[in-house]
Formats: C-alpha cells, sequence, structure tokens
C-alpha cells in the first residue's frame, strides 16, 4: 500500500515525460552535455595512442588504462544523453570517479616543474571540470 502511494499509477498506462520508446525529450542544456561527454570521450582516443607511444611499457599499460575506462564511461554516458536514455547515470557516475582519480594521479606522480604545470593545467582546465558535470548529471534523476 505504501508503494502505491508513492508511486501512483499513470493515467492511460504511460508516463507523460517518456515516449514510446522509453525515451525523455531532450532539452538544449542536455544535447551540449551529451555533446561534452561524447567529444571529451572521443578527444581520449588518439591521446592513448600518443601515451602507448611515448610513455615507458609499464606506466604506459597503466595509463593507457585509466584513459581507456574514462574514455569509454564518457562515450557510454554521452550517447545515452544524446539520445534521452536515462541510463546515463551509471557511466557518468563512473567517468566523475575515474577523472577525480587521473587528476589526483597526475599531480601526484608529475616532476616539479614544467610536467607539474602541465598537469595542474589538464587538472583545472578538463579532468575536475568533467568529473564535476558528470558528478552532476549522475546525481540528477531527470
Amino acid at each position: 500500500m505504501a508503494l502505491s502511494t508513492l508511486n501512483p499509477p499513470s493515467l492511460g498506462g504511460s508516463c507523460s515525460r517518456r515516449d514510446d520508446t522509453g525515451t525523455a525529450p531532450l532539452s538544449a542544456a542536455r544535447r551540449r552535455q551529451g555533446r561534452i561527454l561524447t567529444g571529451a570521450g572521443l578527444a581520449l582516443l588518439p591521446w592513448l595512442g600518443y601515451l602507448a607511444g611515448t610513455l615507458p611499457p609499464a606506466e604506459a599499460a597503466a595509463w593507457v588504462a585509466l584513459d581507456a575506462l574514462e574514455a569509454a564511461a564518457l562515450l557510454t554516458a554521452g550517447t545515452r544523453l544524446l539520445r534521452g536514455d536515462s541510463r546515463h547515470r551509471a557511466p557518468a557516475a563512473a567517468a566523475a570517479v575515474l577523472l577525480l582519480a587521473d587528476a589526483c594521479l597526475d599531480l601526484a606522480t608529475a616532476a616539479p616543474g614544467t610536467e607539474l604545470a602541465t598537469a595542474l593545467a589538464m587538472a583545472v582546465g578538463a579532468e575536475l571540470p568533467l568529473a564535476g558535470l558528470s558528478a552532476w548529471l549522475a546525481s540528477r534523476r531527470a
């Protein structure tokens, strides 16, 4: 009885915010957010090749694996957002955690000087804002 109070039956057998396919209508903001996440995921793909070709093999394996997981999470969340699929929340949450971990590891392992400045610029300019957007999207129901 309590569940029926919290989740009243919909009229006409369908939810008013969704169409026949189970997707919600897309707002301009959602399209923009989906494009940002998808674009960031696509931008990581050539970066994976660069890392694999320039880092020592042991380091390359770890960094390529981390960035590949980030790319997969960003692409999954972004494309689901673009389709209006409500299942974007889990990959967005994964992307947020991975991006935050990447920023922390980059800063912790960077040598002082140019390498640290680059890691800081990447964290402030890309990784942390994307992590924040991803966390915000993961926490929103609609």
